[in-house]
């Protein structure tokens, strides 16, 4: 029979967080929390036409941009937007922003 620990009982989200960074996917649930969070990152101006819609795991972040006017200026506006990504928690989590047009 397995010794039980003793002490107190681990909470759950400790446990959950202890698991994804012994498997790696810490790193991976962090790119992955840009995409709900994209509204706030890029505010709503530029989230109104724009769509997160997946991150790969080496970091490249793919959005969709309602316009071909509008990629241009969010393709200038690069490393503003790649500093309101990274910026605070998760620093360096998406490693290039790749805007595509909507069809």
């Amino acid at each position: 029979m397995a010794e039980r620990r003793r002490g107190r009982p681990t909470a759950v989200g400790e446990a959950l967080h202890s698991y994804l960074a012994k498997s790696g996917l810490v790193q991976r649930v962090a790119q992955a929390q840009v995409i709900p969070d994209w509204p706030r990152l890029v505010g709503p101006q530029i989230a109104a036409v724009t769509t997160p819609e997946s991150v790969t795991p080496d970091g490249t972040l793919f959005v969709r941009v309602a316009t071909s006017g509008w990629m241009t200026e969010l393709q200038l506006q690069g490393p503003q937007i790649m500093a309101a990504i990274n910026g605070g928690r998760g620093a360096g989590r998406i490693k290039t922003v790749r805007w595509l047009l909507s069809r």
